[in-house]
């Protein structure tokens, strides 16, 4: 029988162990392992059979425990250590009120679709949302004043299992907030906190606010399954990225607009400060922007600004992150849509239709004018915008080069700041351990201390920890595919074998992420006779271990999953080679640290950055990868080795076929000889070198604390200072409008009409110095409005600058009719091929780039 109704029960803590309560209301807990072994001391066996989650631990354990729990003094003591710490994290002095400096601002929010906080709060599906729950965790740690916003899934993203013949099944449980470490805001009444949009045709969404609190950072999850709400609106936030192009807007819109409101609200009963800044984590969210200009246009007790003036307010302080290497990754609505949603009594009433519709619009050469782009949305409606890697910020440069088509590809403004990974989520246990036996300081302010004690360690200790971290990966995968396999219908007296699947003294690779083609899951299977070889060699054997999820849409990547999942079948290899189903953070957090090597394959430059790399080499894991994403930067030959990449051969299967044998001769000639190579101690010195090497040429990089450090110096501070010169009484803003309005006009009159130079001969040398003079016309500007530029430096064989430096040139004369001579020196300090041009660009206090408004005048 079905019960009708379904709710969760409260347990009651006995008064002593009230701090449970708080411990578990913190997901502190998920990055802090003495907070977990109390909660395991509580009840070890439903401790591991919740799957490590403290709200369903506290609600399953017997009431009779919890007494003798109340009265047990050793239990007591650690618990209130455990709480007393907690209370020094979040009250406590950190980086940001140290170091960030007076400009930094009071209060940042952070936008995303998802979140990758812990496995017991499944609001994610890749690494777009694990980046994000870094970002929240390392902010907290370093105590920036950070605040989340994204939404509450009913179902997360799926639970993926496989079937007998190895095809992906998707599976959506349904879950229940009560049984989730998330809290509801409520009034001062006590009644469900709320928002509303309204939308066309009405009635208006509704959704409640749920708080999850990710140590010092709360994160605001908006939820529309609101009595009240039809149906249609209940489902919006189902499941993560499925259902229909309008669903999808529907989200987003939920997103932008409806967390700006629940900012406004979470700040109003909580006393929190108003954010300065707003980041928003990939184009999803970039309906933001929207409801911020419609706050400042036509919201009552506004300042009523006009549009272009509350449009210059709201993008000085917004900065935008691109995650998407391909456009195909970007959301695109069709205009009709976008018309139907935001007509005159849409979500945002009173901002023009016409001027959201241009916000969004693929007006360049090469774009679609039938349809609306989030991702061109975000670009101009904020100020500042950014990649995720260095290559990723040239790949974005390109991808996005028409909405500045006037400068050169390196001009475009759009920087980047490479992601980085949360140590204490991700990083094992032991190797903390380890590390603080031989010196190493936990704070995150002494991350130094930690590379300091790489080298004081003995090369023993490292691989006997190292051999400790593959022995347990090696048995909770077998426990993974002893559960997968009966989930395929196999019956348990044919799996006896699993028991002997992989070995923790075989050399170990790990591979796993999401499934879309262009990380080629199978390369590895390009020649399965020689890999079978490589898995199978008598003195050098190697094992895989492998996991990710395609989209549900995606049968292109089930097929490549049930390729690696049937040559994984074959008796001849299945202890050597392993399909992991249902890749998550529980199922990462041994994965990584497990791993010998970890191999990331992808088709270049398609890979963003490729977070998971990081994680395994801050446990010692050496990394086998195409040159692409973040190794692509910080790979110097020493920290791993570099799959060489085929670019230019036009034939993908012949591609594939370059990089698969380049893989397999990396593997069999330098991989595996090196980890076999041991000394008479069983230790393989050459490969600890390695190991020492990548975690301090890599470990201070690849930090989510650098990362959130970088964010705050390079984009949140400058932000939120041209925010408030803009904010202080909004004469800054209308002033920047109107100026950015007379240059646009004035633009087409603006000229270089004649350049000079001197001071050089016809044998220029290295030393020289070349005096340019430049005669412009502005037309209606003055010689305020702009910069007179020289760009020189040097140049290929069709007179194309590639390497070019900027030099100011200054006002010298004035003529009549807008007519001017701007006058400058340039020092020839290299040989070569040299060139140079002259140009004019607008120029403002305000602007963050010569190339913001997009335009120039050349000669």
């Amino acid at each position: 029988m079905r019960a009708i109704r379904r709710f969760t029960v409260r347990p009651v803590l006995p008064p002593p162990l009230s701090a449970l309560g708080d411990l578990a209301g913190n997901l502190r807990w998920s990055w802090h392992p003495p907070t977990q072994d109390v909660f395991a001391e509580v009840d070890p066996e439903i401790w591991e059979s919740t799957k490590r989650d403290p709200v369903r631990l506290l609600g399953a354990v017997n009431p009779e425990r919890l007494e003798d729990l109340a009265s047990d003094q050793g239990f007591l003591d650690r618990l209130g250590s455990a709480k007393a710490d907690l209370d020094a994290y979040l009250g406590g002095e950190r980086w940001y009120s140290r170091r960030a400096g007076d400009e930094a601002p009071t209060r940042i929010a952070y936008f995303s679709p998802e979140f990758g906080i812990t496995a017991v709060l499944p609001q994610y599906s890749g690494g777009l949302g694990i980046l994000a729950g870094d970002h929240l965790k390392a902010a907290s740690d370093l105590g920036v004043p950070l605040v989340g916003v994204g939404l509450l899934y009913h179902a997360g993203y799926f639970k993926q299992s496989l079937s007998r013949e190895g095809w992906q099944l998707e599976k959506y449980p349904v879950l229940d907030p009560d049984e989730l470490p998330i809290s509801l805001l409520r009034e001062e009444n006590g009644a469900r906190a709320h928002i509303s949009i309204a939308m066309p045709g009405g009635p208006e969404l509704l959704a409640k606010i749920w708080v999850a609190q990710v140590g010092r950072v709360p994160l605001l999850l908006l939820d529309s399954d609101v009595e009240g709400n039809p149906d249609h609106y209940r489902e919006v936030t189902d499941r993560l990225y499925g259902g229909t192009s309008e669903h999808r807007l529907r989200q987003e819109i939920l997103l932008g607009i409806g967390g700006v409101r629940a900012l406004r609200v979470h700040a109003r009963i909580t006393g929190a400060t108003e954010p300065e800044v707003f980041h928003t984590n990939e184009g999803h969210a970039g309906f933001l922007g929207l409801e911020r200009i419609r706050e400042l246009t036509v919201e009552e007790g506004g300042p009523k600004l006009d549009f272009p003036t509350a449009l210059e307010v709201s993008r000085a302080s917004t900065v935008f992150t691109t995650h998407t290497p391909v456009p195909a990754g970007i959301d695109r609505f069709s205009r009709e849509l976008i018309e139907q949603y935001f007509g005159t009594a849409g979500p945002v009433s009173g901002v023009p239709l016409e001027r959201i519709l241009a916000l969004g619009a693929e007006d360049y050469v090469g774009g679609d004018p039938t349809v609306f782009n989030m991702a061109v949305m975000g670009f101009r409606l904020a100020q500042r915008a950014n990649g995720v890697s260095k290559l990723h910020g040239h790949v974005s440069r390109e991808m996005f080069h028409g909405l500045w088509p006037a400068f050169d590809e390196a001009e475009v403004p759009i920087t980047s700041i490479t992601n980085g990974v949360h140590a204490p989520t991700w990083v094992g246990r032991e190797v903390f351990d380890l590390a603080a036996r031989h010196g190493a300081n936990g704070d995150a302010d002494e991350v130094d201390s930690f590379w300091n004690a790489v080298d004081q360690t003995p090369s023993a200790d490292i691989w006997s920890v190292k051999r400790l971290l593959r022995e347990r990966l090696v048995l909770d995968a077998r426990q993974r595919l002893l559960k997968s396999n009966l989930k395929r219908g196999i019956p348990a007296a044919e799996l006896t074998w699993v028991d002997e699947v992989l070995d923790p003294d075989v050399l170990t690779i790990g591979f796993a992420r999401r499934v879309p083609s262009y990380k080629r899951l199978t390369l590895m299977l390009r020649d399965p006779e020689r890999l079978k070889r490589l898995l199978l060699h008598p003195e050098r054997p190697v094992q895989l271990i492998i996991a990710g999820k395609a989209h549900p849409a995606d049968d292109g990547g089930k097929k490549l999953i049930q390729e690696i999942v049937r040559f994984a079948d074959d008796p001849e290899v299945r202890h050597r080679i392993v399909f992991l189903p249902n890749y998550d953070i529980a199922m990462a957090q041994p994965l990584y640290p497990g791993c010998d090597v970890w191999l990331n394959n992808p088709l270049r430059p398609y890979e963003a950055c490729g977070t998971s790399g990081m994680k395994a080499a801050l446990n010692g894991g050496l990394n086998l990868s195409i040159l692409d994403g973040w190794w692509d930067e910080w790979y110097d030959r020493s920290n791993g080795w570099a799959i060489p990449s085929a670019d230019g051969v036009d034939d993908p299967d012949r591609r594939d076929d370059l990089e698969a044998a380049a893989l397999y001769d990396l593997i069999e000639k330098d991989v595996a000889p090196r980890f076999y190579d041991v000394d008479h101690d069983d230790v393989p010195g050459r490969w600890i070198e390695m190991v020492r090497h990548t975690l301090k040429s890599l470990g201070p990089k690849v930090l989510a604390t650098r990362m959130v450090r970088d964010y705050v110096r390079q984009l949140y501070t400058p932000a939120a200072i041209t925010g408030r010169a803009l904010n202080s009484d909004y004469k800054g803003a209308t002033e920047l409008a109107s100026w950015k309005q007379q240059v646009r006009a004035d633009w087409a009159d603006v000229r270089v009409e004649h350049v000079e130079s001197h001071g050089v001969g016809d044998n220029p040398e290295v030393g020289s110095v070349l005096t340019v003079r430049a005669f412009v016309a502005l037309g209606g500007l003055t010689p305020d409005d702009v910069a007179v530029e020289v760009v020189h430096g040097v140049i290929n064989g069709d007179d194309d600058l590639v390497e070019s430096t900027v030099t100011r040139l200054d006002l010298a004369d004035s003529y009549d009719g807008g007519r001017y001579r701007f006058d400058g020196e340039v020092q020839l300090k290299r040989g070569g091929a040299f060139g140079y041009t002259v140009r004019v660009v607008p120029r403002h206090s305000v602007l963050s780039s010569a190339s913001e408004m997009g335009l120039v005048a050349l000669p």
